[in-house]
């Protein structure tokens, strides 16, 4: 029995987003200091030469990645990489601070290993998260960049938001995520239709002097067309890879008492869909297009069946809410064993294997 599973029952007393906060204040604590910051990293990182990934012109350690909403306002992406992530995507960013949604609004769904979120964009603005980055320096680790818009903005206004924090970021990133596909947003327009995200990916294009790869992220929801469509889109424009999935609206076969929460559903629910849109993505692009994996991330067996399924790369939130600051490690560890079980000399030989 870990520390963290004696510990974890005492916060999930605690309202979700308090527990967040408070998890957060640890993870500063661990990054304040060089001598906190190099324990932790003896204690939980793991490196293996079969684990390193070249995507989208970015050398990435290991292919376990924290996945955007952990840790939106680039507060803690030291200690994060500390822990053992081969990188961190910060964000939503938006050009302004904003709050969200009104609480409640981050819901556990501890009988499904489930949470369901309708957070709605709150944090701190880009020019708040720009100051921080000068100030701490980013992490020896790829960092990403999800940028979004404001809840208020119309159409014409969001096409500005993108492009504003993509300017003001993207010196400090690694890629950058063009996020279109969030259910917890209002939905006075539809941001992922052809023509919306073709006009987003226009203006970005147009900004991105110093090449810096550009991804789109999808929801898990979308009819087999609508797929077929925006990789012909994602082809147009030579966009640089595909993030799948976003959360969930679906509800089928839950247990919990919070499952008829508004929000989307990530975690344990949003495994198998997600990684059959990740293999529905890879047939697609003819395995050309790299493809980072999230939903239901929590162990190497699940990371395994989205790098089968055609993932480069592996992102978790819930899955590092319920498993706690050995999970990187753990499944980093357990990546190498199920390689070297199949005959794999990396993850990078094993991408896709499952579409043979």
């Amino acid at each position: 029995m870990t520390l963290y599973s004696r510990v974890r029952p005492l916060a999930f007393t605690l309202p979700p987003e308090r527990a967040h906060a408070l998890g957060k204040q640890a993870l500063r604590a661990v990054q304040s200091t060089y001598p906190t910051r190099a324990a932790v990293s003896y204690a939980y990182q793991y490196d293996h030469p079969a684990l390193e990934v070249d995507a989208f012109g970015t050398r990435f350690p290991n292919p376990v990645g924290v996945a955007a909403g952990f840790d939106k306002n680039a507060e803690v992406t030291h200690a994060l990489e500390s822990l053992g992530f081969g990188f961190v995507e910060i964000g939503t960013v938006t050009p302004y601070a904003q709050t969200g949604n009104d609480r409640p609004r981050l819901f556990r769904l501890r009988e499904d290993r489930g949470m369901i979120n309708r957070l709605g964009f709150n944090g701190h603005g880009m020019e708040a998260i720009k100051s921080r980055l000068e100030r701490d320096g980013v992490p020896d680790v790829p960092l990403g960049v999800n940028v979004g818009k404001m809840n208020t903005s119309s159409e014409a206004e969001a096409i500005e938001d993108y492009r504003r924090v993509f300017d003001r970021l993207s010196p400090f990133a690694d890629y950058v995520v063009v996020n279109v596909s969030c259910p917890n947003t209002p939905e006075t327009f539809d941001e992922s239709s052809p023509e919306q995200l073709r006009t987003i990916l226009e203006t970005l294009e147009a900004d991105n002097e110093a090449e810096k790869p550009i991804l789109v992220k999808v929801g898990p929801d979308s009819p087999d067309e609508s797929v077929r469509e925006l990789v012909d889109i994602v082809r147009e424009f030579d966009v640089d890879g595909i993030v799948a999935t976003n959360t969930t609206t679906e509800r089928e076969g839950l247990e919990s008492p919070n499952r008829e929460e508004q929000g989307g559903l990530s975690g344990e629910p949003l495994a198998d869909r997600s990684t059959e849109l990740v293999r529905t993505l890879a047939e697609y692009t003819d395995g050309e297009l790299p493809i980072v994996g999230v939903g239901g991330v929590d162990s190497a067996e699940r990371a395994y069946e989205k790098v089968r399924a055609g993932a480069s790369l592996v992102q978790l939130y819930t899955g590092f809410v319920y498993e706690g600051p050995s999970t990187a490690k753990r499944i980093n560890r357990g990546l190498v064993e199920l390689l070297q079980r199949d005959g794999f000399s990396s993850v990078e030989e094993a991408v896709g294997a499952g579409l043979e």
